[in-house]
């Protein structure tokens, strides 16, 4: 069970930045442009499986935890060449589980079959900067049309390696890296990355693989209101995968109309870990915004012999993502109808909503019938405006999921965030 502060880590993040900052104390720039913030997050997650029967099968799983995310990001060195640090830490403590309720992600579920009283980790990464391009190589927090940041339980995951950024042309953001290993959203040390086929994880200890490497451009053009993007990413020996996106923006009298458009197309990689895999994803999020409502409608599309290929335990941008079913089964379709609304608009500040209804069909389920499935979720946040409670965060999501191909889900969670700016 990997429930305690990797030590080394921890020397590493202070080490790296006392030396720093013991070296460009007198940096006006790697000073002043420091920040530092800490996050305290209670999370309550509550999943019941409602078709699962029988005395040796878990069909609930609930867990409550407390978790700290501190984040501290330097600024840069003077000169040409800027240097700095990033340092973040996390650390989680289990609130209540039991044997019978484990696996909601939050808490790391040891050998035994309980959850760990605590886990955390500590990690740094340095940073250098030539004029409009930046390198960073250590603990990482991506967020890739590729490798989407999955911030969805008590602590983030965080990838280990380099990544590049270039913004040398205006509206041209290039970006690309290598990672070698990965903390996943519930444990504390490094792994070998895995993948994830549609809902199904693919565990198996010989699919894993120590590089995950990835390119792509984004150029946004037309006053920045429309952006392309091509990208590639490779899970060294098991997929490699490339996605070609739009996106636009079109303000119209007091409407502003959007639309997101994106293509991946995902085969097998190398030494093939998880055999042949063939998957053409197609996915559209159609919205329209006025005022305080903005109303969306999305039509997604498999295509090929397998689900949607992943980097397991992450979200993917598919337009049709959501909180518990992907809708991303081999040759499924999905249509999605959704409404969010700001009530600022009514003179609410600080209050919204997001209600979302997904259908999916046509899901080659490999057992002889055509798979099917629909999700409703609900979601009310809250952010106090003011008084003691000033910029207390809550959320609280319900979620009613049923399939004839996977388990029914019915689904709580409370969330409550709470920020301290300490630099």
């Amino acid at each position: 069970m990997k429930n305690k502060l990797k030590l080394s880590r921890i020397a590493l993040a202070v080490g790296t930045s006392l030396s720093l900052f013991t070296a460009h104390a007198a940096e006006v720039g790697f000073i002043d442009g420091t920040t530092a913030t800490l996050l305290a997050r209670n999370y309550y997650f509550s999943r019941d499986f409602s078709d699962i029967v029988g005395p040796n099968q878990q069909s609930k799983a609930q867990e409550w935890a407390q978790g700290f995310i501190l984040n501290v990001r330097s600024g840069y060195t003077e000169g040409a060449v800027g240097f700095g640090v990033d340092v973040l830490g996390q650390l989680g403590f289990k609130l209540d589980s039991s044997g019978s309720r484990v696996n909601t992600g939050l808490l790391p579920t040891g050998s035994d079959g309980n959850a760990a009283d605590d886990f955390g980790r500590i990690g740094a990464a340095l940073k250098a900067r030539l004029s409009k391009t930046e390198l960073k190589l250590g603990e990482l927090t991506p967020n890739l049309p590729v490798l989407t940041f999955s911030d969805i339980r008590l602590l983030p995951p965080t990838y280990q390696g380099a990544s590049l950024v270039a913004q040398e042309i205006d509206g041209l953001t290039v970006q690309a890296g290598q990672f070698r290993s990965a903390s996943v959203l519930n444990e504390a040390g490094d792994g070998k990355m895995r993948a994830k086929l549609g809902h199904i994880p693919q565990l198996g200890g010989y699919a894993e693989t120590d590089r995950f490497n990835y390119a792509g451009a984004d150029y946004a053009f037309n006053d920045k209101r429309t952006s392309a993007g091509i990208w590639y990413a490779q899970l060294k020996d098991i997929y490699n995968q490339r996605l070609y996106n739009l996106k636009h923006s079109e303000p119209v009298a007091d409407w502003v109309f959007g639309a997101n458009l994106g293509f991946y197309d995902s085969e097998e990689d190398g030494e093939r870990m998880l055999g042949d895999i063939d998957n053409q994803a197609l996915f559209s999020l159609l919205s329209a915004k006025r005022g305080g409502h903005t109303f969306s409608v999305g039509y997604q599309a498999m295509f090929g012999d397998d689900a949607f290929p992943r980097v397991f335990n992450n979200v993917s941008p598919l337009g049709n993502e959501v909180p518990t079913y992907e809708f991303a089964g081999a040759d499924e379709r999905s249509w999605q109808l959704r409404h969010d609304f700001d009530f600022s608009a009514v003179g609410i500040p600080g209050l919204v909503s997001t209600l979302r209804y997904l259908r999916g069909h046509n899901v080659d389920t490999g057992r002889g019938f055509e798979g099917q499935a629909w999700e409703r979720d609900l979601d009310l946040g809250y952010t106090f405006q003011s008084g003691v409670l000033k910029n207390l965060a809550v959320r609280v999501r319900n979620v009613t999921a049923r399939s004839n191909y996977r388990s029914d889900i019915d689904e709580n969670r409370l969330i409550f965030n709470y920020t301290w700016q300490l630099l």
